[in-house]
């Protein structure tokens, strides 16, 4: 485990797994401890993963100003992260909400990132929330699942507002509900900050106008991944934030939902690094062309 100091003193944390090229790796959650990542089904075979603590999770201190948990406020974490390594540029892989940092810190920085592999991404930093109708189609994909009739219920509760957030509908959000994904949802408690969830969300961290403007300028290399059964971002969701960056491409993993790696490590580590490393992605695209 590595450290550095924040701009406002807090000593945050990462993790360096594998060999290779750098990489830093944002998780999503919101604000959920980069442990949930694990070795992303096997690229630290292929890139060095700098996994980041963000701020008040996992081995990172609890920052004086709680509202420093927006996600605006921590593009300077990341950007302290990338001077403390010695990269003058980084490749980035952001899973999920940490896709909004991500896009805010290319924003903000964008002669410092080289390459950003966008990892079913819901693009709230572009005003481009996943929609309930979005997840209601998603999850009507999985009506012949033996679990779909007692999940879908209270999914479509909580969509409507009247219910909240069960347990029992966390299927939907894995391609395969196996003994991998419920390992993997039963640490989701335990590495989840909530209340700094709620922070990062803040409506005024985001200025989507200004996000667009800028990355429209990017030089950025930019992956877009969906999964084929993922809510949130749906393949076409992920198509429209594709088209904000001026060199997108987007991959369709078949049969993942939120968590890729762990439903085809295989197809997600080959079409990631074929990526990373500007290699032709042909035969990896089976559902949904590549732009």
């Amino acid at each position: 485990m590595g450290t550095f100091t924040a701009y406002d003193g807090t000593e945050l944390a990462y993790h360096v797994r594998g060999r290779g090229a750098p990489l830093v790796v944002l998780p999503g959650g919101p604000m959920r401890a980069s442990s949930y990542l694990g070795d992303l089904g096997g690229l630290t075979a292929h890139r060095r993963l700098v996994l980041l603590d963000l701020r008040g999770t996992g081995d990172s201190a609890v920052p004086a100003d709680p509202a420093t948990y927006r996600c605006d406020r921590l593009v300077d974490d990341v950007e302290a992260l990338r001077v403390h390594l010695g990269l003058d540029r980084m490749d980035v892989l952001a899973h999920s909400a940490g896709g909004s940092l991500a896009m805010l810190h290319a924003a903000r920085h964008p002669t410092r990132v080289g390459r950003l592999a966008l990892i079913t991404a819901t693009p709230w930093a572009l005003d481009m929330p996943a929609t309930p109708e979005d997840r209601r189609a998603a999850a009507l994909l999985r009506r012949d699942e033996p679990w779909f009739e007692e999940a879908y219920g209270p999914f479509e509760a909580w969509l409507a507002g009247t219910g909240d957030f069960d347990p029992v509908f966390l299927p939907f959000f894995h391609g395969r509900w196996d003994d991998a994904a419920r390992a993997h949802v039963a640490r989701g408690p335990q590495e989840s900050h909530y209340e700094a969830g709620d922070v990062y969300l803040s409506p005024d961290a985001f200025d989507p106008p200004a996000t667009r403007a800028a990355l429209a300028r990017s030089t950025a290399r930019v992956l877009v991944l969906a999964g084929e059964l993922d809510g949130g971002p749906r393949p076409e969701l992920a198509r429209r934030c594709a088209a904000v960056f001026p060199h997108a491409e987007v991959a369709v993993q078949p049969g993942a939902g939120h968590y890729p790696w762990l439903d085809d490590p295989e197809w997600f580590v080959r079409r990631v690094t074929a990526f990373l490393e500007g290699q032709p992605s042909h035969g990896l695209s089976a559902v949904g062309a590549d732009r």
